[in-house]
């Protein structure tokens, strides 16, 4: 996704509130190293079920259970009703062995459960968990902005990110650039 207005502004970014919580789920130094937005249009089908994460920690024990390393905040740009094609999420995922947690998804023992969002709402998730995107049942596009934060040592560079436009990056101050770590244009 793009950094330039109207695509982004730095509220996206840092509400003192989001950024509380997130470093209260990692730690003080965290940093925002992805962000994208998810616009299903009338006619869209499920999504695959999926989690939001390439590479594992430790390639070697995959589904080694660990603090969190990594949190998905979404916010939606217009209000996301059932018709919309709201994310929909397998609670307590994030925490089984992935192949069991598909198995029990599949099998209904966890049932998926639609996130409806208004104008203000924010929703933290661990990018664990399987998710999906669901059928758009309307006219009105669904646009569900995505930014993925990291404790600062963390570096994953397994998806394409925008730099960042040099006027923009020397718009904001310099605690606002110590929470983002995209590449930043020449």
């Amino acid at each position: 996704m793009p950094f330039d207005p109207p695509c982004f502004t730095p509220q996206f970014f840092f509400d003192r509130d989001v950024l509380n919580i997130v470093r209260g789920l990692m730690d003080d130094r965290v940093v925002a190293d992805q962000w994208g937005c998810d616009v299903p249009l009338r006619g869209s089908e499920y999504q695959g079920l999926h989690v939001d994460y390439q590479h594992p920690l430790f390639p070697e024990v995959p589904d080694l259970a660990l603090p969190a390393y990594a949190v998905v905040v979404s916010f939606g740009l217009v209000p996301i009703a059932r018709e919309h094609g709201p994310i929909e999420i397998a609670p307590g995922t994030h925490r089984m062995l992935r192949a069991d947690a598909f198995r029990v998804v599949e099998a209904k023992e966890i049932a998926m459960q639609a996130i409806p969002l208004e104008i203000g709402d924010v929703l933290i998730r661990h990018p664990w968990a399987l998710h999906r995107g669901t059928p758009n049942l309307t006219d009105t596009p669904r646009a569900l902005v995505t930014i993925r934060y990291v404790r600062r040592w963390y570096a994953d560079a397994s998806r394409d990110v925008e730099a960042v436009p040099r006027a923009v990056w020397e718009s904001l101050t310099a605690e606002q650039q110590s929470v983002m770590r995209f590449p930043v244009q020449g």
